[in-house]
């Protein structure tokens, strides 16, 4: 049996709790095994008594949304080495936050990180200082989806939060129709999904699954 890239220590966290969903910032991988793989990020919140949102002069951690989930779609990428030609790893695809109430968090920027079992944040970018990726939401709830990355101001950031200039290898949609990633429900204004695409190409970003323990979601309130 093919074990999934992030299951030893999902099933650590599985055996320590429950299965009830929890509010989400911070969250380990729960990965089903098949040719494309689905993995869902889902903790409790860490800091305060709410999610964490930042901005220009915040004294408090408020977030316009406490309730949304991450879901990781790994594939399978092809690595072959002198010893073995069916070598190779389950790469992050795609990161979506789902769940997103986008009547709340209309015009504020939305941040994803991912981090390794060291608590190092993962160059998830074609530059080595790409740590971070941030879109703009729409300030008005769109009707339909949008798959125009630049209308989203799609960008990376470096941990500091600094801008990153130059072509992107990643991509994103914001989904208000079809179903979500995360639990196949009805998508809508106020339960969209946001999917990062790291690398359609599959030739500059290829991150291990395995590596990948935890991902932070941001909200930003200085849209400016």
């Amino acid at each position: 049996m093919l074990d999934s890239p992030l299951s030893g220590s999902v099933t650590q966290r599985r055996r320590a709790g429950s299965n009830t969903r929890k509010k989400v910032i911070l969250g380990v991988a729960a990965v089903s095994v098949v040719p494309f793989l689905l993995s869902t990020f889902a903790a409790s919140v860490t800091i305060g008594s709410g999610a964490l949102e930042f901005g220009q002069g915040s004294q408090q951690a408020i977030a316009c949304d406490q309730n949304v989930f991450i879901a990781l779609g790994e594939e399978w990428h092809a690595n072959p080495s002198s010893d073995d030609s069916s070598n190779g790893f389950f790469r992050v695809r795609t990161a979506t936050i789902s769940n997103l109430n986008l009547d709340a968090c209309g015009g504020r920027k939305l941040r994803l990180r991912m981090i390794d079992g060291t608590s190092a944040e993962l160059v998830i970018g074609n530059t080595p200082d790409a740590k971070v990726l941030q879109v703009v939401l729409p300030a008005t709830s769109p009707t339909s989806n949008i798959t125009d990355s630049t209308s989203l101001a799609l960008t990376y950031l470096t941990g500091e939060g600094q801008p990153i200039t130059g072509t992107l290898a990643a991509s994103v949609n914001l989904n208000v129709s079809g179903v979500s990633v995360y639990d196949g429900s009805p998508l809508s204004p106020t339960n969209a999904d946001v999917m990062f695409y790291l690398d359609p190409s599959a030739t500059q970003v290829n991150i291990n699954g395995e590596s990948v323990r935890r991902a932070t979601v941001e909200t930003v309130n200085n849209p400016r």
